[in-house]
This record gives structure tokens, sequence and C-alpha cells, in this order.
């Protein structure tokens, strides 16, 4: 695991045995960012998805980005990581802006800034090996030869909790708690230091679930990576999350602590997705239902 954070942490590769500093400024910061698609018919106007976005993630924190299917928020995960095109607005990384980057340029910072998708089962090629599945990201810029992209590979499995001889597997092979930590291996194996956590754990099963919400919480804690964690469920964020952004409609209606977010909501349409949460008991659930009812009612009447 030591092994692990040297590979993530520049100054432990050194060999100083220091922590590194407080950045000054965030390492992901976006300003004023607006996203439009437009329709094949260019009479048609722009369809606006992002209404002018403002979201900083600083160096080690987890910032939530929750909403609902349609509020954006995958969209501007997808803004960040340059696969869909900005109207206006900047996105900045580590002091420098990363929007409108050309396609080597973006290459380059994939080493910087990687990212964990939904679906564990479409994410891997699944007549890959595990270990070649992992071998490409840490040999696609000569950064490892074939002999040390298999160590880091060993470290990389135990990192997220996998044997050894899983390298040795076909990704069909698995279960899909056991390959969505092999995409975290995978989005780790550059030493990032931002990950885009899309839904990870939305297609797995609760207990799976829980598990590797753990496992990212612990990896940040010995890594020191910043995740921009992005789901539907407002439990889920703010079990994992410093601060909460709370996306409705392209934009976002309140940003603050998990803690206050989770507790003490002020915009209606956080309240509602606090409320839509389950509980495991009935008696509550049911009042957590009124309660809801209640408040789309009274938004209506607005």
């Amino acid at each position: 695991m030591d092994a692990l954070k040297r590979h993530a942490d520049p100054q432990a590769a050194s060999g100083t045995g220091t922590e590194p500093g407080p950045e000054p400024g965030p390492l992901l910061s976006v300003r004023n960012l607006v996203v439009e698609y437009r329709a094949p018919r260019r009479r048609k106007p722009a369809l606006r998805v992002l209404h002018g976005i403002d979201l900083d993630v600083h160096p080690h924190e987890t910032v939530g980005l929750v909403g609902e299917s349609g509020s954006g928020k995958t969209t501007l995960g997808r803004a960040v990581l340059g696969l869909v095109p900005i109207a206006s607005g900047t996105i900045g990384f580590a002091g420098n802006r990363i929007d409108g980057l050309t396609r080597r340029a973006r290459r380059a910072l994939s080493r910087e800034i990687q990212v964990v998708f939904q679906d564990p089962y479409g994410s891997l090629n699944p007549s890959m090996t595990i270990g070649d599945i992992l071998t490409e990201p840490l040999t696609a810029d000569r950064s490892h030869n074939r002999v040390a992209a298999r160590a880091r590979i060993g470290e990389l499995l135990d990192a997220v909790g996998l044997p050894g001889d899983t390298a040795d597997r076909p990704a069909r092979e698995l279960s899909g708690g056991q390959r969505q930590r092999v995409a975290i291996a995978r989005a780790l194996a550059p030493g990032p230091r931002l990950i885009i956590c899309d839904e990870p754990v939305s297609a797995l099963d609760l207990s799976t679930r829980a598990q590797v919400l753990n496992l990212l919480v612990e990896l940040q804690q010995r890594t020191g990576v910043a995740y921009l964690f992005i789901a539907h469920d407002l439990s889920v964020v703010g079990h994992v999350s410093d601060r909460v952004a709370v996306m409705s409609r392209g934009t976002i209606v309140e940003c603050d602590t998990a803690r206050r977010i989770t507790t003490e909501p002020t915009h209606p349409y956080t309240r509602n997705l606090l409320l839509a949460a389950p509980v495991p008991d009935p008696a509550r659930q049911a009042a957590r239902r009124a309660a809801r009812h209640r408040l789309v009612q009274d938004e209506a009447t607005r």
C-alpha cells in the first residue's frame, strides 16, 4: 500500500517522507459553465442543459454532485472530461485552463483526471484479462515497461481488496462488485489527482454498494486523491462527501457541507431528494412519504 501512495504522491515518491502542503486555490474550478446541445436542423434553438455552473473541488476533497435524472450532473462530469463541447465558461485544473484542449493535451491530462463509470459490466472488455485491462493505462504513456506494470498491478489489486490471481481472470468471470473494484483500480493506475465517479454504485446491490463506498473513502485517505462524486441518491452522496452540490434543471440550487445538506437543507428540491431516500423503518418511511407528498403539493400551489 505504501507503494500505491508513492505513485499518487510525488513528494512521497521522492523519499522526503513529508505530506504535501495545501495548494493555493481549488484543484478543479468550473466557472459560469454553459453547455448546449444543438438539433440537427439548425433553425431550431439549442437546448441548454447547463446554465452558468460554478463549482470547485479542492485537493484531497470529495464533492458530491446530486440530482435526479436529467438534472445535468453527468453532463457536467463529461464536460470536465472533455467529452462534450461547452458553449461558454471555463474549466480549470491545478491553475490551468483545460477547456478546449487539443486531443494530445487531453490525453496527457488523463494521467491527472480519471473516471469510474456507472456500469461495471459495460466499462470493462469482458474477453480481456484483468491484468491486460490494468496494463493498458500503465504502458500507454510508456511510464511502465511490462515488468514494472506487472508489479504495479499487484499493488492495485491489493489496494482494492482483490487477490493477486484476479489478474489472470477474464472480466466476464467477475461479479459486478469485483468489476467495479477493477474499474477503480484502473482509475488509480496512473496516479491521478482527481477521479470523477459517475454513479459508481447505482448498479450494485445494497451490501456491495456499502463495501465499494467504504473502499473509495479508504483509498482517498491513503492516496489523497480528490473525487467529484456524481449520484442521484442524496444518502449515498452524503456518506462519502465533504461538500455537496445539488443540481436541478441544469443549475446548482444549493451547495454546502454534506452534514448540513443532509440534515438542514434549505431548498425545497433538496428537501424532496432527502425525503425520497428510503429508510428501513416502515413507520418512518410512511411519515417521509407523507411529508414528501405535502412538499410537492406546496410547491405546486406556489
